[in-house]
């Protein structure tokens, strides 16, 4: 597996609630085996305290995505290493795949824990792949949707670290609303700039008659 498998993993759980909207997936066991994916010895593992357990979790690791997203970066990485600490995980070296006619395996590393549930071996990835992530890309890539009301974790994988938003939909709904209030904007200008107007009208020029009256008078 690569290393942004692992790192997903974190995204996946963090997002399984939208606090602003008020919605959370992870409610049952079967919600934890889909968070785990093709790994079917991990799912067999799942309890129901499973699911008390990541979310636990779940609450820290959002902890973590939101003070990188604030430019705390000192406090992400105190965040994450406490993860790491309870959730220790072993690297291995892995090989499947060959790769040449010799039979010789693509070797590369594997994150393998030995958790004594299905949660902990859960958060132990998430937190290693999340924080391979931080180090080798930096904490500015750990960011939280920018879209109102989402507020979804995501990893900024863009060449010039310009994401902003969580998906593509989340990306159109705030440029629509961008634009509408700009529309709006220009609205309320224009009717503000014709009440001031109406309100006050310029000068008109002085009647033929004040003006006689106002003439000096001409010696004949």
């Amino acid at each position: 597996m690569e290393l942004a498998y692992y790192s997903d993993l974190a995204v996946r759980l963090v997002n399984s609630e939208e606090p602003s909207r008020g919605t959370d997936t992870l409610t049952s066991v079967e919600a934890v085996r889909a968070l785990f994916g093709e790994s079917q010895q991990s799912t067999r593992r799942t309890t129901d305290a499973d699911v008390t357990r990541l979310r636990s979790v779940r609450a820290r690791l959002r902890a973590v995505f939101e003070a990188a997203a604030g430019g705390d970066e000192v406090l992400a990485v105190d965040l994450l290493n406490a993860l790491l600490i309870e959730f220790p995980v072993s690297p291995q070296i892995s090989g499947h795949e060959l790769r040449d006619e010799d039979g010789r395996p693509d070797w590369h590393m594997h994150i393998a824990d030995y958790a004594a549930n299905a949660g902990a071996g859960y958060a132990a990835t998430a937190s290693m792949g999340l924080a391979f992530h931080l180090t080798e890309l930096g904490a500015d890539r750990l960011g939280i949707c920018e879209a109102s009301p989402c507020r979804n974790a995501y990893l900024d994988t863009s060449t010039n670290r310009s994401r902003r938003y969580c998906s593509d939909r989340c990306a159109t709904r705030a440029n629509v609303a961008a634009y509408r209030a700009r529309k709006r904007l220009d609205a309320e200008r224009t009717a503000s700039t014709e009440r001031s107007r109406r309100q006050d009208p310029e000068p008109t020029g002085r009647t033929a008659d004040t003006a006689q009256e106002t003439s000096p008078a001409i010696d004949r």
